[in-house]
């Protein structure tokens, strides 16, 4: 029954909107979940149980941590960072694009960074702009994130041109996306409009691709070059079970 009223919510309510709501939910829910069988890494904090968080019919159990929001992709870039990075100590200029919940009041607290969000629609974005034409100068920002923005931009690959342009020699990027390792090649079609079926082929009702093997090469052809970080080999499995970590998931960090 939670699943399907969580479900709901997520396919009817605006994002703006339920960003907004999602600051109240998080003060409540780890009242009513806490206990020790799962951690978020990001804050620390231990439950019982996690939230379900899905789009259409396909719910995952065990996602959404209640207080940071945090969902499984943060909680394995989070790892990253802390474990094969100097991200937490060296002084960076940062650019976050579409900005997390569960990170932003962390890197904003951070005094280390120069932080800089933005986004088209988010409402706690300090900049609003099209990721597809930036109001940024050239090799502007030491890192930049861009997690789960690219399946809902029209022409992504103007995006990628945009974030290779305003990122240093010398710094690196994290721009996740939602992929099917079972995928030979990204599908995507702008002709399909329908909600049911955009969620049917691309997982989400707003979004415009859903990303194959190619991925990385996609990124290459934009002038990165790609790094891939596998979690799995550096954890145990019940490190990996207790994190809620995505099985089989790869990070594609990027360099200049």
């Amino acid at each position: 029954m939670g699943s399907k009223v969580f479900s709901f919510l997520l396919n009817t309510i605006p994002r703006p909107l339920l960003i907004r709501l999602s600051y109240v939910f998080k003060y409540i829910a780890p009242i009513f979940l806490a206990g020790n069988n799962f951690e978020d890494p990001i804050d620390g904090k231990k439950y019982r149980k996690l939230l379900p968080y899905g789009y259409g019919e396909v719910q995952r159990e065990n996602a959404l941590s209640p207080s940071s929001h945090s969902l499984e992709r943060h909680r394995l870039m989070w790892l990253y960072l802390k474990r094969e990075t100097d991200f937490f100590h060296k002084k960076r200029k940062l650019l976050h694009i579409a900005p997390e919940q569960c990170f932003l009041p962390l890197f904003r607290k951070m005094k280390n960074l120069d932080y800089i969000t933005a986004d088209l629609v988010s409402p706690i974005a300090d900049v609003k702009m099209d990721v597809q034409n930036m109001p940024f100068e050239n090799e502007s920002y030491d890192v930049v994130f861009c997690n789960h923005v690219l399946e809902h931009v029209p022409d992504d690959k103007k995006a990628l041109s945009e974030i290779y342009r305003v990122l240093r020699k010398d710094g690196f990027g994290i721009m996740q996306v939602p992929l099917r390792s079972d995928w030979a090649k990204t599908l995507e079609d702008p002709t399909i409009t329908d909600r049911e079926e955009r969620i049917r082929l691309f997982g989400q009702y707003d979004h415009l691709r859903m990303y194959g093997q190619d991925y990385p090469e996609r990124l290459e052809e934009s002038g990165f070059k790609v790094e891939t970080y596998d979690i799995s080999t550096y954890l145990s499995a019940e490190d990996f079970r207790r994190y809620a970590l995505p099985k089989g998931e790869m990070l594609y960090v990027v360099r200049k």
